[in-house]
C-alpha cells in the first residue's frame, strides 16, 4: 500500500511491532506510517483508533481489517472464551468499520478489505465461526453500500509465513513440510506480499466493480487427503458390500 502512495496509519496492541513495521517502511524511502497502539477487543478501542487515525491523516478512504487469531476450542469451552474469540476475529472489525464508514459515505467513496478465515473446519475453532460471521456480514454490508461508491471485500489467506503460522500453527520445519505435502497443491507457503498485492488491487480504483467477494490466497489449499480411504463396516465389524439391496461384503469409499 505504501509503495502505491497510500498514506498509512497502522494499529495493534504491541507498540514494538508497530515501530518495527513503520521503520521498515520509512527505511525504504516511503512515508512513515502513523501509529496507534490500541486494543480493538475492548469497547472503547475501535472509537479510539478511529479518532487517532482521523487526527493523523485527516480522513480515511481505505480500511484494511487485519485482526485475527486461531482459537482451537473444546466442545465445553466457556462462554467467555467464545466471546473473546468473536471480539478478536469479528466484533472489533465490525465496530471499527462502523466508526469510519460515515465519512466514507459522505464522500461517496471508500474501500473496506477484511482478512477472513478458512471455511473448511477440521475441528472446533472459535476463529472459524467468527470469520464465517465476518464473511456474511461483509457480504451484506457490500450490498448496502454498493451504490455509494464503497466496496467491501474479504481476502482469505492460507498458510502465509507469518508469526502466528510459524510460531503457533506450524512451529517446526517437519510440520510445515507435512502440511504442504498433503494440503497445498502449489507446493510452498505464501509470503505476506502475496496477500498484499491482492489487497492493494482491491483498494484501488481498478477494482471498483468488485464487491462482496471472498477471495482466497492459499496456493489451492484444501484439507482432504486424496489417498484417504474409508470402510463401511457392518455391525459385526466385518466389511460389507451392496448386493441385492443388502450389505453383504466389502465396500471401499474413495474420497478424491
Amino acid at each position: 500500500m505504501a509503495q502505491e502512495g497510500v498514506r498509512l496509519a497502522i494499529t495493534a496492541r504491541r507498540a514494538d511491532r508497530l515501530e518495527q513495521v513503520a521503520d521498515q517502511i520509512a527505511a525504504s524511502g516511503l512515508a512513515r506510517p502513523s501509529i496507534s497502539v490500541a486494543d480493538l477487543t475492548v469497547p472503547e478501542g475501535p472509537a479510539q483508533v478511529a479518532g487517532q487515525v482521523v487526527a493523523a491523516l485527516g480522513s480515511v478512504d481505505i480500511l484494511i481489517n487485519n485482526a485475527g487469531e486461531s482459537r482451537p476450542f473444546r466442545i465445553d469451552t466457556s462462554e467467555g472464551e467464545w466471546d473473546e474469540a468473536f471480539l478478536v476475529n469479528f466484533t472489533g472489525t465490525r465496530r471499527l468499520t462502523n466508526a469510519l464508514l460515515p465519512a466514507m459515505r459522505q464522500r461517496r467513496w471508500g474501500r473496506v478489505v477484511n482478512m477472513g478465515g478458512s471455511m473448511e473446519p477440521r475441528s472446533m475453532n472459535g476463529a472459524v465461526a467468527a470469520k464465517a460471521a465476518l464473511h456474511l456480514w461483509a457480504k451484506g454490508l457490500s450490498c448496502d453500500l454498493a451504490k455509494e461508491g464503497i466496496t467491501v471485500n474479504t481476502v482469505v489467506p492460507g498458510r502465509i509465513k507469518s508469526e502466528q503460522i510459524l510460531n503457533r500453527l506450524l512451529p517446526t520445519e517437519a510440520a510445515r513440510a507435512d502440511f504442504i505435502r498433503h494440503h497445498i497443491p502449489i507446493g510452498y507457503p505464501g509470503e505476506a506480499e502475496d496477500v498484499g498485492h491482492l489487497v492493494a488491487f482491491l483498494a484501488s480504483p481498478l477494482a471498483s466493480y468488485i464487491t462482496g467477494a471472498v477471495i482466497p490466497v492459499d496456493g489451492g489449499m484444501h484439507f482432504l487427503r486424496s489417498e484417504r480411504r474409508y470402510r463401511l463396516r457392518a455391525n459385526d465389524r466385518r466389511a460389507a458390500m451392496v448386493r441385492g439391496g443388502e450389505l453383504t461384503g466389502p465396500v471401499r469409499v474413495h474420497i478424491q
